[in-house]
């Protein structure tokens, strides 16, 4: 990292200006915009990567900006491929050559399609997010097929309403877009306009990870305390470039790998770890050690916004319940409650839990910032990253772009 007041005028100048190209087109917050333009840098040294997290572009509707933001990074990226869907052979060959910079629009429909392309792409996307990772598919050599390994590592941008497949949303940084409030203000994207403009922030997007790849590559960035270790080999790339840049963009940079990685915008979480949260949580709350199986289906099924009061058509009940706490070695036992000489009544225990709980539910902020303090500690404290505005200030002798018109909050 940076030393303390150490700063690379010409690198934050260049991040100040990106967001603001952003955000003159397109409703971003501040931790997306911040995000994407470390992404949008990083796609430029990739030489120096080992991994790479892809951006996943979503909304929940129609027209909330998704395709406009790919048009945008089409202007800024690296070797840019903007395509909608293509054959998984095509995609493999593409990939190989050059390393461009996937660009993939309408994500739903092709993970919608027919299951051989689904996991096809799926596949390729799986093994592309780290450097050496390849796809194989049959050729035909001389008059024979025969597999051949492509290798498919590179920077991706996939946009889309929906979920990813569980695989490839774990490799990818969310970012959510709204519909545009009448509030809120953008110019009118016209191809050539934009192009003019991008132009000569596209030449230094170019000359700065040249300049500084050694750097980038020998990083070895502090790691906020709460992101796994898929989000961990995600956000390194571009916290090193944050912090090679120095000033507030390291602390800008956590911000947005906590807001954006962690928690409900972290929601590649299957069911089963929903599960044993929600059950931590109703022990919690109750401050008991032990619940019998009706009171914790009763509690789960009470939770507003969880979906235990009705997976598949039918609400949770003891049989499910023990069913899907299994996998994690959690059965049910028999039980003593209130003054039963006997135990009779069958539940669980938090103790039998603890194991699952410590292994898959996510420490909660006190306990996260008390590990951060172990000695052999190597990851950022938490509560060590200084407040900082989030507010966007065009750099001197650039293009004066009014950043007030994309307010930080959709």
């Amino acid at each position: 990292m940076n030393p303390i007041g150490r700063i690379d005028v010409e690198g934050v100048a260049l991040l100040n200006d990106v967001v603001a190209l952003l955000r003159r087109y397109v409703v971003l917050n501040a931790h997306a915009a911040i995000a994407v333009a470390l992404w949008v840098v990083h796609t430029h040294a990739m030489e120096a990567a080992e991994t790479t997290p892809y951006l996943h572009i979503t909304s929940p509707e129609k027209r909330s900006g998704k395709s406009r933001l790919l048009e945008v990074l089409s202007l800024l990226v690296a070797r840019p491929w903007p395509t909608s869907r293509v054959t998984a052979s095509v995609l493999m060959r593409k990939l190989a050559k050059g390393m461009p910079t996937l660009l993939l629009d309408e994500s739903d429909a092709a993970f919608g399609g027919e299951r051989e392309y689904r996991e096809a792409l799926r596949a390729l996307l799986d093994a592309g997010w780290r450097r050496g990772g390849a796809a194989t598919i049959s050729v035909k050599k001389r008059g024979d097929w025969e597999p051949q390994d492509f290798p498919v590592f590179g920077p991706k941008a996939i946009a889309g309403i929906g979920k990813l497949p569980d695989t490839v949303a774990d490799r990818s940084i969310p970012i959510v877009l709204k519909r545009r409030a009448p509030n809120e203000k953008v110019e009118r994207f016209r191809w050539r306009e934009a192009s003019e403009a991008a132009g000569p922030l596209r030449e230094r997007l170019e000359q700065w990870p040249s300049a500084n790849l050694e750097t980038l590559t020998e990083a070895r960035p502090q790691i906020p305390t709460g992101l796994d270790d898929r989000a961990t080999d995600g956000w390194e790339p571009l916290l090193a470039i944050a912090d090679a840049i120095g000033g507030d963009w390291p602390q800008r940079a956590r911000r947005a790998a906590l807001a954006l990685s962690t928690g409900e915008e972290r929601d590649s979480e299957s069911l089963g770890v929903r599960l044993l949260c929600d059950i931590r949580r109703v022990f919690q709350e109750r401050a008991t050690d032990r619940l019998t199986s009706e009171e914790l289906v009763k509690a789960l099924g009470a939770m507003e916004e969880a979906p235990w009061g009705d997976l598949g058509g039918k609400p949770l009940d003891t049989r499910m319940l023990a069913a899907r706490l299994k996998p994690y070695g959690v059965k049910p036992g028999t039980i003593r409650v209130g003054n039963e000489e006997k135990p009779t009544l069958k539940g669980y225990y938090a103790s039998s839990l603890s194991d699952a709980w410590r292994r898959y539910v996510p420490q909660e902020p006190s306990q996260a910032s008390q590990a951060s303090q172990a000695p052999d500690s190597d990851v950022a404290d938490v509560t060590a990253v200084t407040d900082v505005t989030d507010r966007v200030e065009p750099s001197i002798n650039t293009t004066p772009w009014d950043t007030s018109r994309a307010p930080d909050s959709q």
